[in-house]
């Protein structure tokens, strides 16, 4: 079976066609269409091939256009918008069947000392002491539909850890905010840039699903269809995504089909290392 991390590393090794132009290989995870994470995360990359060593990206700007086909490759334009004195701003059009399906814009910043300060990291349990959600047991996910079955039961790069409980089978109204402990399942080298493009990429899961709690919704729904329009997110310190970090996410927001979620990443020491905002589709069929 296609998965797991080895696999998703494969992911980040682009091909380069020109000197601004590069492919990558796409995925299958169970969603209907490519997974915004895997198109966030290989744009990033491409991005980053295109900057000099010691600028980190910290902060990034994307909107998803058109669906992706996970059966096709997809090409990376890189447009080299600036090269400052310690900013590098890189603009990246993601294109499937010669047609544009999703834009990115990121900013990569020499680091340099200034002003500190964050937020709290909420007060929650450790990792070590929650049920691993990689995966459904065997007995839950033969009674799952279809369409959620596809998703869950794949091997998965990532250990994920919910704080609140999740229930599959029947989901019942719960506040717009949830807590979830993730890392890499497996050691990764010492590449600043491979850390922040996975992080990337599992930024965007369950991001949006955060605006669904309050209404006991999920998209394995046949009325319910989900797509991600926006996501953006911006790095504050270093960090590793083979060590815990904690996702905290909460959605303030949803009306006019459409929800809204932002999130806060911290590693196990109370540090915040990331933040993420998303709308996304929500749109209920009668």
């Amino acid at each position: 079976m296609i998965g797991g991390l080895p696999d998703l590393l494969r992911q980040f090794e682009l091909e380069r066609l020109e000197v601004n132009l590069f492919r990558g290989a796409s995925r299958d995870i169970g969603s209907p269409q490519v997974f915004g994470g895997q198109v966030l995360g290989q744009a990033l990359t491409a991005a980053y091939a295109t900057v000099v060593e010691g600028r980190e990206v910290h902060s990034l700007h994307a909107y998803f256009l058109r669906r992706g086909d996970f059966d096709r490759p997809i090409v990376y334009q890189v447009d080299r918008s600036r090269d400052g004195h310690s900013f590098s701003s890189r603009r990246v059009i993601a294109i499937q069947n010669g047609e544009p399906i999703f834009t990115f814009s990121s900013s990569f910043h020499a680091a340099e000392p200034g002003l500190d300060h964050q937020a709290t990291m909420p007060q929650v349990p450790a990792p070590e002491s929650l049920p691993d959600w990689s995966r459904p047991t065997p007995e839950v996910a033969e009674r799952l539909p279809e369409k959620m079955r596809r998703f869950l039961v794949r091997e998965r790069p990532f250990e994920l850890r919910p704080v609140e409980p999740i229930d599959y089978l029947d989901p019942k109204p719960q506040p717009p905010l949830q807590h979830l402990w993730l890392r890499t399942a497996g050691a990764l080298p010492d590449d600043r840039r491979l850390h922040r493009c996975l992080l990337a990429y599992i930024s965007d899961f369950n991001l949006l699903g955060t605006a669904t709690r309050p209404h006991a919704a999920d998209f394995s729904s046949d009325n319910l269809t989900m797509a991600s329009i926006d996501h953006a997110m911006w790095f504050h310190r270093d960090f590793r995504v083979d060590e815990w970090l904690l996702y905290s996410m909460e959605s303030p927001s949803a009306s006019g089909a459409r929800g809204f979620a932002r999130g806060s990443l911290y590693d196990r020491s109370g540090r915040l290392v990331a933040s993420t905002a998303q709308e996304g589709l929500m749109r209920v069929r009668s």
